[in-house]
């Protein structure tokens, strides 16, 4: 009930706001908001197919399946999330519970369920409006790859040889990576087998995008043509390319041989660095906005995070700082969910799951636990979903000290304020022709109100909070809000009462 009741409270509040905005337009990759969710550590939806599973083993299948994940779709959905990304469900040879020690890409892992399970995984999510995302790994196989011993497929692989000079494109495309066995997509019957496997998956099972694993070490020309190769399948297929690197410059590249977004290393960098203490400064943040603009084709399609399953949870990093998580994530996925690009958020996160160093990281989700900071996620996936601006608009730093900061929004007649005091005081910030005259910024995270007074706008936050804003015109009595919010009280005060005469009874 109490979701109810905040859900048509925030419902009241977006009423409220009388500020015109854009008809609606047509839902592209930019306008979602993605669950990222490794397959075994999630939820066990089938006992049946638990073989050798030891929750107790960091390094064991845990237990979670298809079958889990299609009976926690209404939880992801309820909580705005609008496509899902798995870790590679393809059949691992033994100990590979994250799914990136492929055995046979034809095949789904016997630990999560059968290739029925997985289509009806993919109905179910789109029958919720829902994507989904599917792990695909083009540049190596497991350890001990059948191929390996096939005398018919000795030129599949490349030489084995570590890669020591990270510097060195050929090497790092070349190299084992860790030990795998790094496939040579150079080898005509290397390339058709991955690009046959690649298009088989999305015609059996109608899966709407892959996440591409290990991007820089496979050969740009490669890509180029595995994006045609897909794309001649699903023509809205979608390419979210995973390039590891500290350098914008770098990973763009790839965004010119096909593939459509790229995942924002350097927005995690200094995103999980700076919320997870207090007392930093948001500029850094914004700069690496700026560098986005200047040097991707669509900045709006990168993929931006706070964690995920190569990194030490953000929990971790905010323990270590001896500082509440819940507080910092809030911050966090304030400026996620509000900031340009594709909100990505790691399994867990909502509860603030604890991890250290690979695979401390990917620990057994809890769906017992409090729901505070779940609210706090569906809050925000409802304002991302309702205001375009926060999902399409520009993207301006009003005002930055020590870790205050103002950041405007804008898109068509639509204006939002986003304002994060990521400070241990409360903090004051008078905004003087930053915005227009004679209006109010409306709260609807808080709640908070701020009118136009001579024509400046005086914005307070308490310490470690966050607010969104809509600038609407200056309101009286409003009617409709009014009407609204009796509607709302009403109904919970009913509830409330007809709660209490039952229990009475």
């Amino acid at each position: 009930m109490k979701r109810v009741f905040r859900a048509l409270l925030i419902f009241a509040l977006l009423l409220s706001v009388t500020t015109p905005v854009s008809a609606k337009t047509e839902r592209t990759w930019q306008d979602e908001r993605i669950y990222f969710i490794m397959v075994d550590r999630f939820n066990n939806g089938n006992p049946k197919n638990d073989y050798e599973v030891d929750v107790h083993d960091p390094k064991a299948y845990h237990g979670g399946d298809l079958q889990g994940i299609i009976d926690k779709l209404d939880y992801i959905k309820e909580m705005g999330f609008t496509a899902i990304w798995l870790t590679p469900i393809f059949a691992n040879e033994k100990g590979g519970y994250h799914g990136y020690w492929i055995e046979d890409f034809y095949k789904v892992e016997e630990h999560f369920g059968t290739l029925d399970d997985f289509k009806r995984l993919v109905k179910e999510a789109h029958k919720r409006d829902m994507k989904v995302i599917l792990d695909f790994v083009v540049n190596h196989t497991g350890y001990n790859h059948p191929w390996l011993n096939d005398p018919a497929k000795k030129d599949w692989f490349h030489e084995k040889k570590d890669i020591f000079n990270w510097a060195n494109q050929q090497e790092v495309e070349n190299g084992w990576l860790f030990g795998l066995p790094d496939l040579a997509q150079e080898n005509p019957e290397v390339k058709t087998y991955l690009f046959d496997v690649a298009k088989w998956w999305i015609q059996e099972t109608d899966i709407d995008g892959y996440r591409l694993d290990t991007v820089k070490h496979v050969p740009k020309w490669f890509w180029d043509e595995f994006a045609k190769e897909v794309k001649s399948v699903k023509q809205d297929f979608f390419l979210l390319g995973e390039v590891w690197h500290d350098d914008p410059r770098y990973v763009a590249e790839y965004g010119k041989h096909g593939i459509d977004a790229l995942i924002d290393f350097p927005f995690y960098k200094e995103a999980s660095t700076i919320f997870s203490n207090v007392d930093q400064s948001l500029e850094p943040l914004y700069n690496v906005w700026k560098r986005n603009v200047a040097f991707y084709e669509r900045p709006y399609l990168l993929g931006t995070f706070l964690d995920n399953h190569d990194t030490v949870r953000f929990t971790r990093l905010a323990l270590q700082n001896r500082i509440n998580p819940v507080t910092r994530l809030k911050l966090g996925l304030t400026y996620l969910f509000s900031a340009p690009g594709i909100p990505i958020m790691y399994y867990g996160t909502e509860i603030a799951l604890d991890g250290g160093e690979d695979p401390d990281n990917r620990r057994l989700m809890n769906f017992r636990t409090d729901k505070e900071l779940i609210d706090y996620v569906t809050k925000l996936g409802e304002l991302r979903a309702k205001l375009p601006s926060l999902r399409r608009g520009d993207f301006e730093l009003l005002y930055e000290k020590d870790g205050m900061a103002l950041f405007k929004r804008t898109y068509e007649k639509e204006t939002t304020v986003i304002a994060i005091n990521n400070t241990s005081k409360t903090q004051k910030v008078t905004l003087d022709g930053e915005l227009e005259q004679g209006k109010e910024l409306r709260g609807l995270l808080a709640g908070d109100l701020v009118r136009s007074k001579d024509g400046k706008y005086d914005i307070i936050l308490d310490r470690e909070t966050a607010e969104i804003y809509v600038l609407a015109p200056k309101t009286g009595l409003n009617i409709p809000f009014i009407a609204a919010l009796v509607v709302v009280y009403t109904a919970f005060g009913l509830f409330l009462y007809f709660a209490r005469k039952r229990k009475a009874s």
